[in-house]
């Protein structure tokens, strides 16, 4: 009889033709899950009713043109009331199933390479992690978002429960934490790939590494804890649903079962790799391996196998063959070793290892504590004593083998070294990359490797054994360097950027949003009850003292380097064509001479140039400047925009800054202005979003402010991945923005992005939007605030 604590085999589920890589207990039917393989296949288990008390295969699906690599369950919806099943392959696409039909209901496309792991949220959001070294937020079949940042391979990702948060591992040894899109932390701590990730509770969270072993983070950044027990790589980890213990799967062929932060339990297999583990809803444990089968083990004493099948397991795994190179169990010297009254007494914990000399061969054993007895787990081969294979040196390394790939394209041969440690799929893919040969030869050359290296064991890749995926010895960690931010505070009398009265508004018509004239609009006043949103005409910054910019103009000209000092004549055109542009009933238009001269003078060194790009915000208003400098040549308008850009890095001056957002928003009031805008939005907003963080609450309403042009422009558009960026620098913006104007145009800049569009609100929703603005609905000063919040609120439920 088993012990309360102690699992034993349940079942094994034959069914794939090769390794098990994803399990996914699912939501329907009853008891069921999915298993993903390198046969290409996913496949659905239900419970039967024989008495073997195993599973049925129930659905088969196909659709991946490689192996598959992850599986996970979208959760039921109105639409689809049984929930979706989503797979990650080798052919870079993402599959989603209904249990209808064999064939994928729709194929995400977006990954450049391998996708290894998803991670499903509220509302349909799927988030995926893939070699190219980014993860993918996706929602409605579109790419909402993509997370750059990682070095190298994204291994692991996870949604939490706090809607928005998002965690992804990487072999660059890091994990980081995503909020709305951009890395809000990162964790560093695992000393090499990161495999796995799992949710503990709205604060905690799980890791597992190829250094061996299994952490536990707070998502403020905080390690609390590292557990020891597996002795080579660790693949996989599931939670069971008290939210403290969990269980564990590796490259040291084992299950280990942590209970009140111990590994209580350890289950050997009869296969090298244990890939995968979930738990099912009645509690037991379902894991996958390379030995292309499902096991599923049981504490319940009535699902427990029957004697006949525990005895063929426990006989099956006595069989197996241990290479210690794989690290499990250290050096041997047979003569050291003792006979088999070693084993006659008792072992000290679950899962003991103990090596006995029987003849002239080494056996392991593995203390049960459930049982009370040593279990044979194989015999060891290859031990220090035994003669070793002859290295062979390839360019100054040694390996096992160097083997030669003739592709039959008539070029040379080319070498392959390899180490019976690696990974052949993995060493199959390098040779590939580094050959600049077509993917479709993976499975070839990786089933020449398995082939031609039979009868020795695959197991942690030796430390010389560089790796682009797994990190090892090979890629080197970043870090970002403490950059000190400036603060513009002009004194009192002076020149002020941006500053003056407004110019070209009629007099006596307020702002339907501030009340004032801090910005204009060109649309009046709406009746509806929504006064706010959706607002789709362009804001822009009207206020000008031509007089003030003129003077400081011509005073940091005087002290301006030779080179860059500008003439009488210079400086009169300048000023005719502020004056042109800042007055509507002016009778003379810029030129094309003052436009080319106003685009060289903002081209002055960076401490001396606002009162220019004061003069360029006002410009870049007018139809002929718009024309000229967002489109008339398309070079023209992305060297301007990388112009203002090249302005708004960080560690810049708030002056520029400032003057620079405010620019960008004006391009908004002319057609090219816009089209430009959105032709370069990607760049753009992300540029801004960097300025979150600068202490200005000038630049703050700036960037609102563009955010706001860029919702306006894509109301009633298609484009998904353009308001997903809006929504994610919105919601950046409110972590930092304290201004109440500001946040007020940043409120209406959401409620613009989600009004009318079932989609933006679902994401929004993902990200969290509701309960990060949820403080705003009892502003009362302004006004404005909570009751545009309030509109948002309502546009969201």
């Amino acid at each position: 009889m088993a012990s309360p604590n102690s699992y034993k085999l349940s079942c094994s589920i034959p069914g794939h033709e090769m390794d098990v890589r994803g399990l996914a207990a699912a939501f329907f039917p009853d008891g069921a899950f999915t298993s993903v393989s390198r046969d290409r296949t996913g496949r659905v288990w239900v419970p039967n009713s024989s008495p073997d008390r195993g599973f049925t295969e129930m659905h088969c699906m196909t659709g991946h043109e490689n192996f598959v690599s992850c599986v996970c369950i979208i959760a039921p919806s109105d639409t689809y009331p049984r929930g979706l099943i989503a797979t990650g392959g080798n052919d870079h696409n993402i599959c989603v199933f209904t249990l209808d039909q064999p064939q994928p209901l729709f194929t995400l496309k977006g990954h450049k390479n391998t996708v290894c792991a998803l991670s499903s949220g509220k509302f349909g959001t799927l988030l995926s992690g893939s070699w190219d070294t980014t993860a993918k937020v996706w929602l409605n079949e579109k790419c909402m978002m993509t997370l750059q940042g990682h070095t190298a391979a994204v291994w692991a990702v996870v949604i939490l429960p706090e809607q928005g948060l998002m965690l992804s591992g990487s072999a660059d040894k890091t994990i980081k934490l995503w909020k709305a899109g951009r890395c809000e932390k990162t964790f560093t701590g695992h000393e090499d790939c990161v495999r796995g990730l799992v949710v503990v509770s709205d604060l905690e969270f799980l890791s597992c590494s190829n250094d061996a072993t299994i952490r536990r983070w707070l998502v403020t950044g905080e390690c609390v804890q590292v557990y020891y027990s597996h002795t080579n790589y660790i693949y996989s980890l599931a939670v069971f649903p008290n939210g403290q213990d969990f269980v564990s799967t590796g490259e040291d062929r084992t299950l280990r079962i942590w209970k009140q932060g111990d590994c209580q339990q350890t289950i050997r297999l009869p296969a090298q790799s244990v890939w995968c583990c979930c738990i099912l809803p009645n509690g037991d444990i379902a894991v996958g391996a390379s030995d292309g089968l499902i096991r599923v083990f049981t504490e319940v004493e009535d699902r427990i196998a029957s004697p006949q099948d525990l005895q063929a397991f426990e006989d099956e795994l006595s069989k197996t063959t241990i290479d210690p190179k794989t690290g499990d169990l250290g050096d041997i010297k047979m003569e050291d070793l003792p006979g088999r009254e070693h084993l006659e007494e008792p072992g000290n914990r679950d899962g003991q290892t103990r090596l006995i000399k029987e003849g002239q061969n080494v056996e392991a054993y593995q203390w049960s504590v459930a049982d009370s007895r040593w279990m044979k787990i194989g015999d060891v081969v290859g031990g220090s004593n035994q003669q070793t294979s002859k290295k062979v040196n390839y360019e100054g390394k040694e390996y096992d083998f160097v083997f030669t790939i003739d592709i039959n394209e008539g070029g040379p041969s080319m070498k392959l070294p390899y180490n019976v440690t690696d990974d052949p799929w993995l060493t199959a893919h390098n040779f590939l990359q580094k050959n600049e040969l077509s993917p479709m030869f993976l499975d070839q050359v990786a089933n020449f490797i398995i082939e031609n290296t039979k009868g020795h064991t695959l197991g942690a890749a030796a430390p010389s054994a560089a790796d682009p995926f797994t990190g090892r010895a090979t890629l080197m960690r970043t870090c970002c360097s403490n950059t000190l931010i400036m603060t513009f505070s002009p004194g009192t009398g002076r020149y002020i950027p941006g500053s003056g009265t407004p110019t070209g508004a009629p007099v006596g018509v307020a702002d339907p949003f501030t009340g004032e004239g801090a910005y204009s609009s060109a649309a009046s006043r709406q009746t509806s009850t929504n006064i706010y949103f959706p607002k789709t005409d362009g804001v822009t910054f009207e206020q000008a003292n031509a007089t003030q910019i003129m003077a400081k103009l011509k005073e940091l000209n005087g002290g301006a380097p030779g080179e860059y000092r500008l003439s009488e004549e210079v400086l009169e055109s300048l000023e005719k064509l502020l004056v042109s542009v800042c007055n509507p009933c002016a009778t003379e238009q810029p030129t094309t001479e003052q436009i080319s001269l106003l685009w060289k003078t903002s081209h002055w060194p960076e401490d001396i140039v606002f009162p220019v790009l004061d003069i360029l915000r006002l410009a870049v208003r007018h139809p002929q400047v718009n024309d000229s400098l967002c489109g008339g040549d398309a070079d023209d308008g992305v060297a301007l925009c990388n112009h203002l850009l090249s302005l708004m890095k960080p560690q810049g001056r708030p002056a520029n800054q400032m003057l620079a957002l405010r620019t960008l928003c004006n391009c908004f009031s002319g057609w090219r202005g816009r089209a430009l805008l959105l032709a370069q939005r990607e760049a753009v907003l992300s540029h801004a979003a960097d300025l979150c963080s600068v202490c200005n609450k000038n630049i703050h309403i700036a960037l609102a402010t563009l955010v706001l042009n860029y919702a306006g422009s894509l109301h009633g558009q298609p484009d998904l991945e353009a308001k997903a960026q809006c929504l994610s620098v919105a919601s950046a913006a409110l972590e930092s923005v304290q201004d109440k104007e500001a946040v007020f145009r940043l409120l209406v800049a959401l409620g613009t992005t989600v009004a009318s569009d079932q989609t933006a609100q679902d994401l929004a929703k993902s990200l969290g939007v509701m309960s990060q603005i949820a403080k705003y609905t009892s502003v009362t000063d302004p006004a404005k605030v909570g009751e545009c919040c309030q509109l948002v609120l309502k546009e969201l439920q």
